[in-house]
């Protein structure tokens, strides 16, 4: 089976940084596209960032874009979210989602998913 496990959530204040790791088994990465989606309380899951698997081009939602860095790392299996100059609003559960193909920015577009990291930034 393939699952994707998220770590290094947590509580930050406003201004600070996280990184957010998602380890994948079952099936390497390496072929595919690889995601980060979040949730707010009360609101939808909307999409955050993807990488690329051809040459790792990156995409970020523009309330994101210029704060985090996405990356991964192919002979760990891992993709990783570098959140920097965190707000109130990152607030979310983020979600690692895995093994797309295309529609990279919505959510339809992923075969398997994290169990979600909660990240706190207090305002």
């Amino acid at each position: 089976q393939v699952h994707l496990v998220e770590s290094g959530g947590g509580l930050v204040q406003t201004g600070g940084s996280l990184r957010l790791s998602c380890a994948a088994s079952g099936r390497t990465i390496d072929s595919y596209t690889m995601g980060w989606f979040r949730q707010a309380l009360g609101k939808e899951r909307e999409f955050v960032a993807a990488i690329f698997w051809t040459d790792f081009s990156t995409y970020y939602a523009d309330s994101v874009r210029g704060r985090f860095t996405i990356s991964r790392d192919n002979s760990k299996n891992t993709v990783y979210l570098q959140m920097n100059s965190l707000k109130a609003e990152d607030t979310a559960v983020y979600f690692c989602a895995g093994y797309s193909r295309r529609h990279y920015a919505e959510a339809s577009g992923y075969a398997y998913w994290g169990q979600g990291t909660q990240v706190t930034v207090s305002s």
